[in-house]
């Protein structure tokens, strides 16, 4: 999909764990939706066909209607995509959702920015502190966990997640397989399937492989699939970071 200078899209579709898509809707616009939509699934069958869809109406000034939401989901059922929830805001998108029939998935609007204050009960104050004992030695930060290593080849059908800590995978990575981690992630062998680093939101992660054949990859939400991949990077030893969030590819060596 080519985008005219000063273009933005009307909904922003980013990766969150398990592989569940978040479209954040920047523009109620049901059928530019569904048209990207459509064009996403045409581009990438593999990767967006069927795929299961998180619909975020919190950057919206209101939500929608029933009527509007509905129509939507219809649109992008029809672009191949299946909506399966909405991504928690408001008390009006808590009603939205059951009058759709839709769970909501809270942890979705977390990724991208903390509930509004209207939303947010007030804190009560602490109660008064008791004497403690001689302070113990402090435990170790989550993001200082040692990284994980996995040696086998990561086979189709496969994911292999490394919470809160880097992931170095000795083997291949094959077509259909997913690896994941909050920190970076290093491939020492092929990428033929997915790359997701930077899970919980880690904009300072990468991926390192030694031969690029991605059907995805993904760094703190921000994706490019194997059809928008320069062609001079297939098959090579390949980084991917974000800079100033956008998602950059370079060789190695």
């Amino acid at each position: 999909m080519t985008l005219a200078a000063g273009y933005t899209q009307a909904g922003e579709l980013k990766f969150g764990q398990v592989g569940i898509a978040n479209l954040r809707i920047r523009e109620l616009d049901v059928a530019r939706l569904t048209q990207e939509m459509r064009e996403r699934v045409q581009r990438a069958p593999k990767l967006f066909e069927r795929a299961a869809v998180v619909l975020d109406f919190g950057e919206l000034r209101q939500p929608p209607t029933v009527a509007q939401a509905q129509a939507l989901l219809d649109g992008l059922r029809d672009a191949g995509v299946l909506p399966v929830a909405l991504a928690y805001g408001t008390r009006e998108i808590d009603a939205l959702a059951r009058a759709l029939g839709l769970p909501l998935l809270a942890k979705f609007r977390a990724q991208y920015e903390p509930p509004a204050a209207a939303d947010t009960a007030p804190t009560p104050a602490p109660p008064p502190e008791a004497p403690r004992p001689a302070a113990a030695p402090p435990a170790p930060r989550p993001d200082s966990r040692p990284g994980l290593i996995h040696t086998a080849p990561v086979r189709s059908g496969q994911q292999v997640y490394a919470e809160q800590c880097d992931l170095t995978v000795l083997g291949a990575v094959g077509a259909g397989a997913e690896v994941m981690a909050d920190g970076s992630i290093h491939i020492y062998g092929a990428l033929r399937g997915r790359a997701l680093a930077g899970a919980q939101g880690n904009t300072d992660a990468r991926i390192f492989c030694r031969e690029f054949d991605a059907e995805l990859v993904a760094v703190a939400g921000h994706y490019i699939v194997l059809e928008d991949i320069p062609a001079e990077l297939h098959n090579k030893p390949v980084q991917i970071w974000l800079d100033n969030g956008q998602l950059r590819l370079a060789a190695l060596g």
